[in-house]
């Protein structure tokens, strides 16, 4: 059946166009029994107006674009969860993009979502510096951004969301020394993403202060997968690398080097802890489950919802940081 559009509403009502739109938004200089001929027309014809068009005339397409590495994990699902308790009561849609971990995607996508007229952009990035030049076009041009989790360097102005990396590493750190531990590996992130930088500058901080660093148990990847976390445990084993511990990037790096070593018979925590940064569902859905940095993410998302519409509001809002807490959360995996 063909669309109703206002031009018939129009045509059937004998009334201009303009007439028709006042009317459906309840304009106060259209008279009462027009307005009502209007609304009985919408009814008996079955109009449904177009959300999109309306928006774009009053100056807002009420989309938020969102645009992150990968949705594979519930990390990413957590934060969208947070942005939508915001944002969809408020009669915004979410545009999701997945740059699956190349930068060269994450300018596409977000190419396209300036192309739909997005109100803002909520965005984690894949590379700290790759797009940078994008970033602040897109935002010279009127549409916020607002980054969580991973950031840019300090020279964009935008708001961000992120929790303190090099401090929880360290405080992680500390655990596993508190727990009797002294070789402790830590398998990195990509190091073109800045969370990986200071999580490792806190794990090399503590272990130096201690006396024990050794940068033969820093192990780096090219990317945090499960697989890359297999891989960087078995990098330790075949080099004959001893180490008691493992501190890892991410989940999914911890997951993989644990399903490593226990194949390899290499019980956990017994002779092998393994602790990690990120604090999804994945950490209590393995065996022993896994010790974590717990960061609050339906929180982060709620934050960022709020920062891209005070930013949306006011465009020349100041731009704000925001510093969220994080837990540990001691698991089986350390304990012993």
């Amino acid at each position: 059946m063909k669309r109703i559009t206002i031009k018939d509403l129009a045509k059937h009502l004998l009334l201009s166009t303009s007439t028709i739109s006042r009317a459906l938004v309840n304009d106060k200089n259209i008279h009462p029994d027009t307005k009502k001929k209007v609304l009985d027309a919408v009814e008996k014809l079955g109009y449904r107006p177009n959300p999109t068009a309306l928006n774009l005339k009053y100056g807002q397409s009420k989309n938020i674009g969102f645009v992150v590495p990968e949705m594979i994990t519930p990390f990413t699902s957590k934060v969208l969860r947070g942005i939508q308790n915001i944002l969809y009561p408020l009669g915004y849609r979410v545009i999701i993009t997945e740059s699956d971990e190349n930068p060269l995607i994450e300018r596409k996508n977000l190419l396209l979502l300036e192309e739909f007229n997005v109100d803002g952009i909520i965005i984690n990035l894949c590379h700290k510096s790759y797009n940078q030049d994008l970033y602040q076009q897109i935002m010279d041009r009127g549409i916020p951004l607002v980054f969580f989790d991973r950031i840019p360097g300090k020279s964009l102005d935008a708001s961000k969301v992120m929790v303190n990396d090099n401090i929880k590493a360290s405080l992680m750190i500390e655990h596993l020394i508190d727990t009797g531990r002294k070789r402790i590996a830590h398998i990195m992130g990509p190091s073109t993403i800045r969370n990986s930088t200071e999580r490792a500058m806190g794990y090399k901080r503590i272990l130096t202060k201690h006396g024990i660093f050794d940068p033969d148990l820093m192990v780096k990847t090219e990317g945090a997968t499960f697989e890359h976390g297999r891989s960087a445990a078995q990098q330790l084993v075949d080099k004959k690398i001893e180490f008691d511990s493992i501190f890892a990037f991410t989940d999914t790096l911890a997951i993989g080097a644990m399903n490593y070593l226990l194949e390899q018979h290499i019980k956990i925590p017994e002779e092998v802890a393994i602790a990690s940064f990120s604090g999804t569902e994945l950490a209590t859905i393995v065996h022993p489950q896994l010790t974590s940095v717990e960061q609050p993410l339906v929180e982060m998302g709620e934050i960022a919802a709020g920062l891209v519409l005070e930013k949306i509001k006011d465009i020349e809002s100041p731009s704000k940081t925001i510093v969220m807490d994080a837990k540990l959360i001691y698991r089986a995996s350390t304990l012993g």
